[in-house]
């Protein structure tokens, strides 16, 4: 049976492994899957026993994006953009092949299966890690009028926006620079929400109108929702459909077949 797993630093909370379960299921694919934690100084040393004991395929999740992006000997256009990689091809030979199908998953996410027309909105995303890179090129490719990239270091998030500013109108700033402004979408790319942090946005970012999507998630409303919710927020979203849809990304790059994710969507939210 051939062997896929995600890899990260948390992990044990990932619900990655019932996904691929329940994709294996529907498509008949034989395959395992599971989560491995990984020391912060041993990831490269991890994906080599994994692949030496017959792994096929990696989810790479925090902290691990940019070093796996590293890693790859070959990238996907979109992960070659993002410099970020959170899927992994491993080759017997060790010259893996790196992709990113978090954007692609997050913008489905958004407009397939919440309905949010991105088209003409003004975007601010929360973060200038490994997440928010992944995310930034699909994000563009909706056309939105305007995308913020705000983050605790100015000097990154200034960093990144330059990178993709060719794309589309993209700034870059500190957290609190956002102060004044409103915007129809606010998407938290911190880990914050793993330790029941949010990152210190100022509160009128926010109007009743504002979509605030997490891209973490748990059993219950993450910290960042909690606090978009309580300034009013008109929609507050956390990353599991993300995660399910980047998954069948994921999926269909190492078996060559496209899950259906809306019942596995509707299988997680399901109480336990």
């Amino acid at each position: 049976m051939d062997r896929y797993a995600v890899m990260g630093n948390p992990v044990a909370h990932s619900k990655s492994p019932l996904i691929h379960r329940l994709f294996a299921q529907q498509t008949g694919q034989m395959l395992g899957y599971e989560a491995i934690l990984v020391a912060a100084d041993d990831f490269e040393n991890a994906v080599t026993r994994f692949q030496q004991a017959g792994g096929k395929g990696l989810n790479i999740t925090v902290p691990f994006k940019q070093q796996a992006w590293q890693l790859a000997a070959t990238h996907s256009d979109r992960a070659q953009r993002a410099s970020a990689v959170n899927t992994l091809l491993l080759q017997a030979d060790g010259r893996h092949i790196g992709d990113n199908t978090d954007g692609a998953g997050l913008v489905r996410d958004l407009t397939h299966n919440q309905g949010v027309n991105l088209t003409g909105k003004r975007v601010l995303l929360v973060g200038a890690g490994g997440a928010a890179r992944g995310v930034i090129e699909p994000l563009l490719g909706e056309r939105p009028a305007l995308l913020v990239i705000a983050n605790r270091t100015a000097d990154k998030a200034i960093q990144l926006a330059r990178r993709f500013c060719d794309l589309g109108h993209t700034e870059g700033c500190g957290l609190d620079a956002t102060a004044g402004q409103s915007f129809d979408v606010i998407i938290n790319a911190t880990a914050a929400s793993l330790n029941g942090q949010v990152p210190a946005l100022p509160n009128d970012v926010i109007t009743p109108a504002s979509w605030c999507y997490d891209m973490m998630y748990a059993n219950r409303p993450t910290a960042f929702m909690e606090w978009a919710q309580q300034r009013g927020a008109g929609h507050c979203v956390d990353g599991l459909g993300m995660l399910v849809e980047q998954a069948a990304e994921s999926f269909l790059l190492w078996r060559d077949i496209r899950p259906q994710t809306a019942a596995v969507i509707a299988a997680l939210r399901q109480p336990a």
